[in-house]
């Protein structure tokens, strides 16, 4: 099967990487490099082909006035990561986890929506990316380009089977190839330095909104702070404070570093576009056509192939990240596991679809504003993640001494308002232009509803700390610090083994009997006739093979009977044993179901069926499954 539900709240996050590197080392330096890795991931991010588009798009339309929007998104970024990230070493729960142990189901249900849609959107933005830089390169229509992107589900599948250090190195191999091209771009365009500290100054206009949140939401995604939360827990962090104090001032340094390289790669994008467009009055409508403008203007053939080169590593490596922020989210929201390679295809496929039928219906120039737009989609998402967090990270009974302190409470609620407050702006300005059209009144039906419901969510999540003193709301709901001294004995009164007259019987009945003995249980055997006649006639059938499969319980039911262990049998008829097992497990109700496995795989489960994986999700009973 390729989902599973996990139950309990010591699920680790990303288990299948978790405390696998170690962070036991002498020196400063190697402890350095050990703890160096999470931030990298989380920085591809925020070069993505996204921020590409929202970085041109600033560059060539306003020149360098939106410099300063860049530089305050990488403040807001690097505080709001070394949050989670600290929720992630002291807790060891990431915040997907910590939003569904402290909110209501429907909330953290609509959050992992939410976060869902931010994913798709920044995926979409890493499939037109990585389509547009294989049709610069290798002449690939930009339609074919976007269906070949879901074939990375088989480059994701390799990397994350050769552990995290492997998945950190390729990404920091792309970082490192994408800004190295940047540094020769903006080498070749020789910008004037001293208009370029003008762009630092903050200045905002109504035409330049649109473009200063899109950069925002390109740079602070929303699904970062999930998964750097649980990056930081696949490094073997110490229980005390010392230990945990430690990573955090190493997690700070690795985002510092990390963070400010993506802001370097972002002004660099900018910068680039405000000398070379904006200089000479070009308005880009499409990558591709700053790929084209590239030769020509800045004297060089390589210049438009340098540029290919780092939107494909863009693209690519943001397709890693992104997959481990579907994982993250999908179990820490839903406590729901689903196989990496099967949530990446069906993460890409959510971003292909909507590309393709862009390109389809609106050519590819329709494909840049598809771009810039899921970045705002990312920037609407922002505050249902940043204020989760900045109350988990200020809450004492969770954190103890790694509270926020007052000054960066502040910091962090300044981030937040600022981003709840643009994102007002902008919703007024779309609407209100909305509202002036022809559609007026349908809109007005499904809008208010919409919104209030967004409001009230928003001041729900804002509030909530302070409601259930005055709305009688359940408080948060902690995680344990330990599991219990003592837990309650279990007694198995009743155990059903079902049997099927071959040699896994025996070691069936083996681990039953085990148990049976110790708990003083009484074993139920069942065996399921599905010869014909037994099927048309049920008891009254005689045949051979009945009379052998009644002999053969009832030679088990006296060995049983003989070593003082309580059996019953019976022996029912149908042409689908699965049925047959679920309906008297229904009737007895056991306390265990302890059934044999004959270990077939692939095209033998076709041919033999698969009772087990049939029977275990329609039974309530805990099921235990032996092998030879």
């Amino acid at each position: 099967m390729s989902v599973h539900r996990v139950e309990g709240l010591n699920t680790a996050s990303l288990p299948e990487v978790h405390a696998s590197i170690s962070t036991r080392h002498p020196s400063f330096w190697r402890r350095a490099f050990a703890f160096a890795g999470p931030a990298y991931l989380i920085s591809v991010g925020y070069m993505d082909p996204g921020n590409w588009a929202t970085d041109l798009e600033g560059g060539a339309r306003f020149g360098f006035r939106l410099l300063w929007v860049i530089v305050l998104s990488n403040l807001m970024a690097i505080l709001l990561q070394t949050l989670a990230a600290r929720l992630g070493i002291v807790t060891s729960r990431d915040l997907a986890q910590a939003c569904r142990e402290s909110y209501p189901r429907p909330v953290s249900w609509t959050l992992w929506v939410f976060c869902e849609i931010a994913i798709a959107a920044c995926d979409l933005a890493e499939v037109i990316g990585a389509a547009i830089g294989l049709q610069l390169l290798f002449h690939i229509p930009l339609l074919i380009g976007v269906l070949l992107t879901a074939l990375d589900t088989l480059l994701i599948l390799w990397f994350t089977n050769r552990g995290m250090r492997v998945i950190e190195a390729f990404v920091l191999a792309l970082i490192t190839v994408i800004a190295g091209c940047f540094l020769i771009e903006i080498w070749w365009a020789r910008p004037d330095f001293a208009e370029l500290g003008t762009g630092l100054i903050p200045r905002l206009s109504g035409g330049s909104l649109y473009v200063a949140i899109a950069i925002i939401g390109a740079t602070v995604m929303p699904h970062n702070m999930y998964l750097h939360s649980a990056l930081v827990q696949t490094r073997r962090i110490g229980e005390n404070d010392a230990d945990k104090k430690a990573a955090c001032r190493f997690n700070l340094i690795d985002s510092v570093v990390a963070l400010n390289g993506a802001l370097l790669v972002n002004a660099a994008i900018l910068i680039l576009a405000a000398t070379v467009f904006f200089t000479r009055h070009i308005v880009v409508t499409e990558i591709q056509q700053a790929y084209l403008l590239l030769k020509p203007l800045m004297g060089s053939a390589v210049a438009s192939v340098v540029f290919a080169i780092a939107l494909l590593c863009s693209g690519q490596s943001s397709t890693l990240t992104g997959t481990m922020a579907g994982q993250v989210v999908m179990e820490g929201f839903l406590n729901f596991r689903m196989r990496p390679w099967l949530r990446r295809l069906v993460t890409r496929m959510m971003a292909v679809i909507p590309a393709a039928l862009t390109i389809v219906w609106a050519g590819d120039s329709g494909t840049y504003q598809l771009l810039i737009l899921s970045q705002i989609i990312l920037n609407l998402q922002l505050p249902f993640a940043v204020i989760p967090l900045i109350h988990f990270t200020s809450d004492k009974r969770r954190m103890g001494a790694f509270a926020n302190g007052g000054w960066v409470r502040a910091a962090a609620w300044t981030c937040a308002a600022l981003i709840l407050g643009l994102d007002i702006w902008l919703a007024a300005q779309t609407i209100s232009g909305w509202l002036s059209g022809p559609h007026r009144l349908v809109l007005e039906i499904t809008l208010v509803p919409i919104l209030g419901a967004l409001l009230l969510l928003v001041f729900w999540i804002l509030f909530e700390p302070v409601l259930p003193r005055r709305f009688g709301f359940a408080s948060v709901q902690l995680p344990p610090e330990a599991a219990p001294a003592s837990l309650p004995l279990l007694t198995y009164r009743r155990i059903l083994v079902p049997l099927d007259h071959t040699p896994l019987d025996r070691v069936a009945i083996r681990h039953a009997s085990a148990l049976a003995r110790a708990h003083h249980a009484t074993l139920y055997l069942l065996h399921v006739e599905e010869d014909v006649t037994s099927q048309m006639y049920g008891p009254e059938a005689s045949t051979a093979e009945v009379k052998a499969g009644q002999s053969y319980l009832d030679q088990i039911a006296e060995a049983l009977e003989n070593q003082e262990i309580a059996t019953k049998s019976l022996v029912r008829y149908s042409n689908h044993p699965r049925d047959e097992i679920v309906r008297y497990a229904e009737e007895l109700k056991p306390d265990l179901v302890v059934m044999g496995a004959h270990g077939h795989k692939a095209f033998k489960d076709i041919i033999f069926g698969t009772t087990i994986n049939a029977v275990r999700h329609r039974i309530s009973a805990p099921l235990l499954i032996v092998r030879q």
